[in-house]
């Protein structure tokens, strides 16, 4: 647990430390990427220029300055503030932060409490600090790479407001590198490196959007770069020697997990097949199980196309038996082809709002027995109760159907919960449907 701000740049320069960390902003001004939150007249950017910090919480991806906003905010505060990692921090040390702040208000100052990876924290943990946040001793900022709707309390979340904090875009990490290659006294300007403007969108783009990444990337490609007589250069070898390093963000049951496969199912759904291969790919590439992949394309067969196309089942369940058979990579193009027919085939989802409505009505009208007569009478009893009696076999009727009879239980209404689509096989479903239901009519009317 450490206080501020007098000393949180003053070893930014050591040349000992990451580039990531020397180069870290230590105003607003010096901030990328974040212009919805920092330009001008903008609530964050008041409320760091005129000293006025409420509890925040920054959310975003690794690497787009949610530690760096807090730090710029300290050194702007004339609070004090305090800081702890939520992956270090458990109750005691909450309660040290909070008796700290106490003695900062006896003081006459307020407390600013900085917690970084908030979301680390448990139930019991956020709870302990709520009290001191609600009655003004501490104001909370802190630092989430989850989505906080999830992962903190409501109670703290509701007294606290909420920055999105975006990735950084190619534009945005180029200009860091240049920023990097010509700071002689924090970046890399001592080492007069040469690096094509035309070659920096290639290391940009392996950054995906993560500064501290970039500057990671930027650090290893001078350490390796080779030197000529006029300094070092960064020339397509090295970029290649670097493309081992790159990586898409991609957290297994993470905010990003979770976000991929609601697009992976939306462009099914909206028959995208391209779309649907694009998040396939990106979902396979950041290293999801393809078993997981295969279950949930399984459920879209059945979720969002039907009986509109019965086939898109079956080669969703070959996809994934092709997959537990030959593994990767193999397998993988089986839930390729699985993904690709699901999004061109024919959808209806009713189906599944058919099965939804059953379900409920299943809750609602709770245990109602069937009637008598659709019951099996395998012994004597059961037939001198009345068990089967009266039952049409629907095979001994006309076209082996039985006009008029009834299959709910006696004391429930009707109900028609599928109601087929006019796309694919569901259409000719629909037309027999309505031919059965005009004979039901007629024989209701005899």
């Amino acid at each position: 647990m450490a206080g501020g701000p007098p000393d949180l740049f003053e070893t930014a320069a050591d040349p000992a430390r990451p580039l990531a960390d020397r180069l870290r902003p230590r105003t607003v001004d010096e901030v990328l990427g974040q212009d919805h939150l920092l330009v001008a007249g903008k609530p964050l950017r008041v409320a760091i220029e005129a000293d006025l910090p409420r509890s925040m919480i920054f959310w975003g991806p690794p690497g787009t300055g949610k530690t760096t906003l807090a730090r710029v905010l300290a050194a702007h505060t004339r609070a004090q503030f305090i800081t702890l990692s939520a992956v270090l921090a458990g109750i005691k040390e909450i309660r040290e932060a909070v008796e700290r702040a106490r003695q900062v208000a006896a003081a006459g100052r307020r407390a600013v409490l900085f917690v970084d990876e908030v979301h680390r924290w448990n139930r019991a943990q956020q709870d302990a600090l709520l009290p001191h946040v609600e009655n003004g001793t501490v104001t909370l900022i802190g630092a989430t790479t989850e989505n906080p709707s999830f992962e903190l309390n409501n109670a703290l979340l509701s007294r606290a407001r909420v920055y999105l904090l975006r990735p950084l875009t190619v534009a945005d990490l180029e200009r860091l590198i240049e920023r990097a290659l010509t700071d002689t006294e924090r970046g890399l300007g001592a080492l007069n490196i040469s690096f094509a403007p035309e070659l920096r969108p290639t290391l940009a783009a392996m950054a995906d959007g993560d500064a501290r990444r970039l500057l990671g990337l930027l650090e290893l490609a001078a350490d390796i770069a080779p030197e000529t007589a006029d300094g070092r250069i960064i020339d397509e070898a090295v970029l290649k020697e670097l493309a081992g390093e790159s990586w898409r963000r991609f957290d297994k049951g993470g905010e990003a997990f979770y976000d991929q496969i609601s697009a992976l199912h939306k462009a099914v759904r909206g028959s995208a097949p391209d779309a649907a291969l694009y998040w396939l790919a990106r979902m396979l590439d950041g290293g999801c199980e393809p078993l997981y992949i295969a279950r949930r394309v399984l459920r879209m067969a059945s979720e969002d196309i039907g009986l509109a196309d019965p086939r898109a089942l079956t080669l969703a369940l070959d996809a994934c038996e092709t997959y537990e058979r030959l593994g990767s990579p193999e397998g993988e193009l089986a839930i390729a082809q699985a993904v690709t027919y699901l999004a061109c085939a024919p959808k209806s989802n009713a189906l599944y709002t058919a099965f939804d409505a059953a379900m409920a009505d299943a809750r609602q009208f709770g245990s109602l027995p069937p009637p008598l007569r659709i019951r099996n009478a395998p012994t004597k009893l059961m037939k001198q109760l009345g068990y089967g009696k009266g039952y049409r076999y629907a095979h001994d009727e006309a076209d082996a159907y039985a006009a008029g009879e009834r299959y709910f239980p006696d004391d429930m209404p009707d109900r028609q919960y599928y109601q087929p689509s006019d796309r694919g096989l569901e259409r000719r479903l629909a037309e027999h449907l309505a031919q059965l239901r005009a004979r039901d009519r007629e024989a209701g009317e005899q």
